[in-house]
């Protein structure tokens, strides 16, 4: 039997935390970027530039595992020094 669908999927609000975290990694990776585009990041990571840009400025505060993976790679950094920057704490 499959699985019934029964409407949208509901995401749980973020936490004032989640937000900050997702505030820090925005700051990381603009700053990892430095004068390099937008565009011509996001293009060699495989996203678009409305992700890249989403993220940066905190709106996309929860970007899925993979889409870091690739910014982290193209901006030289490692997925743990991006843990450990941007790792959740009381606000």
């Amino acid at each position: 039997m499959g699985v019934r669908y029964d409407g949208p999927m509901v995401r749980n609000p973020l936490t004032p935390e989640e937000h900050e975290r997702g505030e820090r990694l925005g700051q990381l990776l603009r700053d990892a970027r430095g004068a390099r585009s937008m565009v011509s990041v996001a293009a060699e990571a495989g996203v678009s530039a409305e992700t890249l840009r989403k993220i940066e400025t905190g709106r996309a505060p929860t970007p899925a595992l993979f889409t870091v993976a690739a910014l982290a790679s193209v901006l030289g950094l490692s997925l743990d020094e991006i843990v450990l920057r941007c790792e959740l704490v009381p606000v």
